[in-house]
């Protein structure tokens, strides 16, 4: 697959994330997928469907803005703005209804036009003060 063809199929899968189409996003993403996130990793379709179902339901209207796109090989890397609204738990702290937002960077790795592989960074600390209303220096 060309390099154009490697951004538009990721930047669907966040589509789909976005609008709350996880059923769509499932099918872009390869059965055997290795997920690295948030310090730990996910190996498989199904245990990946489920985290994001999990970080759906914690953040229901959150969506990605992205000021970069950069494909090299089988690579994409975007960066930009993840923003949704705190409703259940998330790393010890009980829903707020805050809104949050904070920088990402994805690099996710794909094969026949299907992510394999997915490496996820975000900014948790500043996430983290937003939804405990701590000053972010």
């Amino acid at each position: 697959m060309s390099l154009e063809q490697n951004k538009a199929i990721v930047l669907q899968v966040y589509k789909a994330y976005d609008q709350g189409n996880l059923e769509q996003m499932k099918e872009m993403v390869a059965p055997n997928i290795v997920i690295h996130t948030l310090g730990s990793v996910i190996h498989g379709g199904d245990a990946f469907y489920e985290y994001m179902q999990i970080f759906r339901s914690t953040f229901p209207d959150s969506y990605h803005t992205f000021e970069d796109v950069i494909a090299e090989d089988d690579k994409v890397v975007t960066r930009g703005t993840f923003t949704g609204t705190h409703r259940q738990e998330f790393l010890g702290i009980p829903p707020t209804g805050k809104q949050v937002t904070c920088s990402v960077v994805h690099v996710d790795r794909l094969r026949d036009g299907k992510l394999i592989e997915h490496w996820g960074l975000g900014d948790s600390l500043a996430m983290t003060q937003q939804l405990r209303g701590e000053n972010l220096v």
